[in-house]
């Protein structure tokens, strides 16, 4: 089967764009993928190649009255015609979209396909916006009881400073880190460090998670276009990030019944697969981007990646080895936290920052990147998506 690799890249602003409807999204989105299709091919590619599109989103229905997003996405951004369909799985939607055409590329279906991750989540009350992202938990059984994501996450931060020795000042210098990494990217919705003072002091909404320990309610879209081997030859194309692996795990929706809630089980069976099946040796990757909705899950992450040894990711991040300089430079650009977290888009925003660094044209570029991973995560670990990108 073919290999498949990232030709152009593009998004939108992040942010409570309150003047943007959820098809500006989509134009401004598309725009700025085109516009480096333009750039990276000098011309000879365009939107007329494309022949499929594939739109991550997750609550469009319900946050923005708006379903069918396949048809209303490819015709705002001018590529009627060609199928066009929705992926949803939670905060997981952007990388499952991706995930599926790059299936569909590699099969041998088409050569060339978009991706565009989208969510407006700021034209309703919070309630409504919190409520809705519930849908992605167990409802019955937890939402209805009163648990909110911030309270289940604020769940496994507590049980990992029981068994572990976990400290609030490690969950902060997560935050602190995010933000610094943000405050040159022109897309991020909060561009202005911050300290561990700024985020201890921050007002607590789930013990012991505050405001700084959790990404903001944001409106937002992002793309990427891919292409199979065969068409990046033809047509001469040199400044490619290679898709070298593509895996997701699921586990059990309610958070209650999982085996642990001090890891993912998700992410570890989906670092696996990429370990095993798709050969990765993670002692290549140079950086990544995981998912750090709430300051804890970043700290999970890089655990079940294998990273750094279970409990020990405290101690991890306070020596600094998910700065920029670090051993494994983490959220180069900000992170959810900083960058801001339109749900659907989020999975996409995360290849954009590991293609940019792939090609060396990151606003923070590290030296010598070969590989990138991202982890995208749905609900609390409920779905994990990983994508491995690489030079070659």
């Amino acid at each position: 089967m073919t290999r498949v690799g990232i030709v152009a890249v593009g998004q939108s602003k992040f942010g409570e764009l309150w003047e943007h409807s959820l098809r500006d999204l989509a134009v401004d989105a598309g725009n700025a993928v085109f516009k480096d299709l333009d750039t990276q091919t000098k011309g000879n590619i365009t939107k007329k190649n494309i022949e499929g599109l594939f739109v991550g989103n997750m609550g469009a229905g319900s946050m923005a009255k708006q379903s069918h997003l396949g048809s209303l996405v490819s015709d705002y951004v001018g590529i009627t015609g060609v199928p066009a369909v929705r992926c949803e799985g939670a905060c997981s939607s952007g990388a499952l979209a991706f995930r599926h055409a790059f299936h569909t590329i590699k099969s041998g279906e088409m050569d060339v396909a978009m991706v565009l991750g989208i969510e407006k989540m700021t034209d309703i009350d919070s309630n409504h916006v919190l409520n809705a992202l519930m849908e992605a938990g167990d409802f019955e059984w937890e939402s209805l009881a009163g648990l909110t994501f911030t309270g289940l996450y604020a769940l496994m931060a507590r049980r990992h400073m029981k068994e572990f020795g976990t400290t609030r000042n490690q969950l902060s210098l997560i935050s602190v880190n995010n933000h610094k990494n943000g405050v040159k990217n022109p897309y991020a919705q909060f561009r202005g460090e911050i300290t561990i003072e700024d985020v201890e002091k921050s007002t607590l909404i789930a013990d012991p998670l505050r405001t700084l320990d959790c990404s903001p309610i944001t409106d937002g879209a992002a793309s990427v276009i891919i292409a199979s081997e065969e068409f990046i030859k033809k047509n001469k194309l040199d400044n490619v990030a290679w898709i070298l692996s593509s895996s997701a795990a699921t586990d059990r929706i309610g958070f209650f019944n999982r085996r642990s809630i001090v890891e993912l089980d998700a992410t570890k069976l989906a670092v696996k697969r990429v370990i095993e099946k798709d050969r990765v040796n993670m002692k290549n990757i140079g950086v990544t981007e995981v998912h750090d909705c709430f300051s804890i899950n970043e700290l999970v992450a890089l655990e079940d990646l294998g990273f750094c040894e279970k409990g020990k990711g405290g101690k991890f991040i306070e020596q600094g080895e998910i700065k920029l300089d670090g051993q494994i430079p983490t959220n180069t650009t900000g992170g959810l936290k900083s960058i801001g977290h339109p749900v659907g888009a989020t999975g996409v925003r995360q290849l954009i920052d590991i293609t940019k660094q792939i090609r060396g044209d990151s606003l923070n570029q590290l030296k010598n990147v070969n590989q990138g991973l991202a982890l995208n995560i749905g609900g609390i670990g409920t779905t994990s998506v990983i994508h491995v990108l690489g030079k070659d």
